[in-house]
């Protein structure tokens, strides 16, 4: 089975701390596939709803059209989602908010999926410190992203960041496993290699860089990611990491903050 989000994943470079995951290596093609985010920014919310397909098809993922969206939180307030074409379902009033529990169920070809995801507190993002060493005689970059960590263990954290406007982003996840309650010290590496999927990162390049602050299940599926990818990322695997949507879906359902910090280096 193709897992559809490897396809958007470049590669992760942080190690995760946390226990080995079991994954299921089975091909499991034809089956319910669900991509769902709702952050503290304004809407609109997309939930993406497609098939699976084998590991040995090209990378086309049916869209599903006829599919029932609904997203509520903890405080009552619900919307169902718009189809607005390619398995992609919108919000147009709902809110999301730091703090509240939010629930996503999808009823679909006589079933129905259910996930809950916790928006954590946000953890303030203050900027970005620029480093840099060498690499077989070559200069690489790094940048360290400046927060503190609360000191309540169990803080979780995803960085997404990309060079200029290239399409290709970057994930790396922390936790506070190691680092509970201090400044973070875990810097993110930039690509270093010319290839079809990066860039080299050069003197002059803008570096676009998005934290979010996460739950404990969406962490798990992202250091499940990067197991599969074998700490490198890229490409298709014929595996899927743990969901946290119910009744045997695939993928994901994330609420999350969202903070954006740019850094063009010197």
């Amino acid at each position: 089975m193709k897992n559809i989000l490897l396809v958007l994943l470049s590669f992760f470079l942080i190690v995760s701390c946390e226990k080995e995951i079991d994954l299921d290596l089975e091909d499991q093609s034809g089956k319910i596939v669900i991509e769902g985010n709702i952050t503290d920014q304004a809407g609109p919310y997309y939930v993406r709803v497609t098939k699976s397909v084998a590991f040995t098809q090209a990378n086309q993922y049916p869209p599903i059209e006829d599919a029932q969206v609904t997203l509520s939180d903890d405080l009552g307030q619900t919307e169902v989602l718009e189809y607005i074409g390619n398995g992609f379902y919108q919000t147009y009033t709902f809110q999301g908010q730091s703090g509240r529990t939010y629930t996503l169920k999808i009823l679909v070809e006589g079933k129905e999926y259910i996930s809950e995801s916790t928006m954590p507190e946000t953890v303030t993002f203050e900027g970005l410190e620029q480093d840099s060493f060498l690499v077989a005689g070559e200069l690489s970059y790094t940048l360290l992203p400046i927060f503190t960590d609360p000191q309540t263990l169990g803080n979780r954290y995803l960085f997404s960041y990309y060079v200029n406007d290239h399409s290709t982003k970057n994930f790396a996840e922390f936790s506070d496993n190691v680092n509970n309650g201090l400044p973070n010290q875990r810097p993110l590496l930039l690509p270093n290699d010319d290839d079809d999927d990066n860039i080299k990162v050069k003197v002059g390049d803008t570096i676009t860089v998005e934290m979010q602050c996460i739950d404990y299940k969406v962490y798990t599926f992202y250091s499940a990611l990067l197991q599969l990818s074998g700490g490198s990322g890229g490409g298709v695997t014929p595996t899927n990491p743990p969901s946290n949507i119910s009744n045997g879906a695939l993928g994901y359902f994330s609420a999350h903050t969202v903070q954006v910090k740019t850094a063009v280096i010197e």
